[in-house]
């Protein structure tokens, strides 16, 4: 059976060269032949070849091999990852051996045995096919890295109870310490992972985010150490883990506080060692990770034991960046709402909408328990459903979300609609836990993207 493959053999004896395509081509899909390696930069411009066979020597006489290193090295220089079979006479083994010292990756001896030849030239193929797949990993790998690292969304950030927290990512970035980002929910702790990778010297490496709060305490393993085909019932095929997948890059963990205490021994089990496990696996694995972790528990809750393990706090807390909440920065909310109308705008291609001075002023007064992630949702419904080019107060909504409705003597005016009672449901859950999303799908017996849905639904 044929492989697809692009043969080249280049020798200056035309019986080497008939009886090599006659061999190949019942095994391969195309051979080329050349008598004179003068065609070689031509051939190669116009095709690209899984393994090429280049004799040693040229012309009557030639037997030290120089043709041959030089021609070696001139397909080297033209495609570097090309797979060459050198032809020697036989019994120049130091030729041979010379050649492979400079970049060819075997040798075939004349006169040649058919079944050698073919085995051989069979190799040349699955390494030409194996170095072509690692090339385009490495280039999906850099286009992934360069993807993930971009920064697009600015940190706005003028006022003083910022200024702290970007002295601090400044300072920090540069280096490899670990780096705990504190704050409530829609604070922005992710974008400031974000710009200390940005900044870091693993800029040009992978970005690697996992959500703590959505991993199943089942899946923990497998999606941060990765797992063999046939670890688990469903472990179809090899899964590399989130760790050897940001290795030489920069490992984000949010929501680290929603991890269970025996699931914090074996994460800093793993980060103190430096070596990961795959499950059903005995081999370990060496990473080199930069850790940044995030979680909106208040210090008092990271430092009870019973809550947070203390020496895995002092792994991840090497630097520890604390972002105010929006209601502490009122300074920047006019800004934030700036850039926010302008992109909801351009994204559903809408004529750019201002804000009223008494708009503004209700954004400014309002308290913001979901911080710069409420005031994006609330801007772009308001750009969405809004028909005026100024928007009002009243296009956002605020006066109704400033509190939760309260329950009076007369139930004759209580709602009995369904998706008001949801809505109201929602938004209670989301208040009380303090827009912890994980803790508020627990308490309304919902997964985190069932809630997410509903947030999105009632424009929560």
């Amino acid at each position: 059976m044929q492989q697809t493959a692009q043969i080249l053999i280049v020798d200056d004896d035309q019986d080497i060269l008939v009886a090599g395509k006659m061999l190949l081509k019942r095994h391969f899909s195309q051979v080329d032949i050349c008598n004179t390696p003068d065609q070689i930069p031509k051939l190669l411009a116009a095709q690209r070849y899984h393994a090429i066979l280049l004799d040693m020597n040229f012309g009557p006489g030639e037997s030290s091999g120089e043709q041959g290193y030089r021609w070696l090295e001139k397909i080297l220089s033209l495609e570097p990852q090309a797979v060459v079979v050198m032809i020697t006479a036989h019994g120049d083994m130091d030729v041979a051996v010379e050649a492979m010292k400079r970049g060819a990756t075997d040798f075939i001896a004349k006169p040649w045995h058919n079944d050698k030849v073919l085995a051989t030239v069979s190799s040349a193929v699955k390494l030409s096919h194996s170095r072509a797949e690692a090339s385009e990993l490495r280039s999906a790998n850099t286009l992934l890295a360069e993807v993930t690292s971009q920064n697009t969304q600015p940190i706005i950030a003028d006022s003083d109870a910022m200024q702290q927290a970007l002295t601090m990512l400044e300072r920090s970035a540069p280096t490899d310490a670990n780096v705990l980002i504190l704050g409530e929910n829609g604070t922005g702790k992710e974008l400031i992972a974000r710009a200390i990778h940005a900044q870091s010297h693993r800029h040009n490496k992978v970005f690697m985010a996992v959500d703590l709060g959505a991993v199943a305490e089942t899946l923990f393993e497998s999606e941060l150490f990765g797992h063999r085909k046939g670890a688990f019932t469903g472990a179809n095929e090899e899964r590399i883990g989130r760790l050897l997948a940001a290795d030489g890059g920069t490992l984000f963990l949010d929501e680290i506080g929603n991890l269970p205490l025996h699931l914090q021994a074996k994460l800093l089990t793993v980060l103190a060692q430096r070596l990961v496990t795959p499950l059903g696996s005995n081999q370990a694995r060496a990473f080199d990770v930069r850790v940044i972790a995030a979680t909106n528990l208040p210090l008092e809750q990271l430092h009870d034991e019973q809550r947070f393990r203390q020496d895995l706090l002092f792994r991840l807390n090497t630097v520890e960046i604390t972002l105010p909440p929006l209601r502490e920065r009122r300074e920047d909310i006019a800004p934030i709402a700036e850039y926010y109308l302008k992109h909801y705008c351009r994204k559903y291609q809408k004529d750019d909408k201002r804000l009223h001075p008494s708009a503004l002023a209700q954004l400014q007064d309002y308290h913001w328990p979901g911080n710069i992630r409420e005031l994006r949702h609330t801007l772009e419904r308001a750009v969405i459903l809004s028909q005026s080019q100024i928007l009002e107060g009243e296009d956002f909504q605020l006066t109704s979300k400033a509190k939760l409705p309260q329950p009076d003597n007369q139930a004759a005016v209580a709602t009995f609609n369904l998706e008001e009672l949801e809505r109201q449901a929602v938004e209670g859950a989301l208040k009380a836990h303090r827009y912890n999303i994980s803790h508020a799908a627990k308490a309304l017996g919902l997964t985190r993207a069932a809630l997410y849905r509903r947030m999105e639904k009632h424009g929560l």
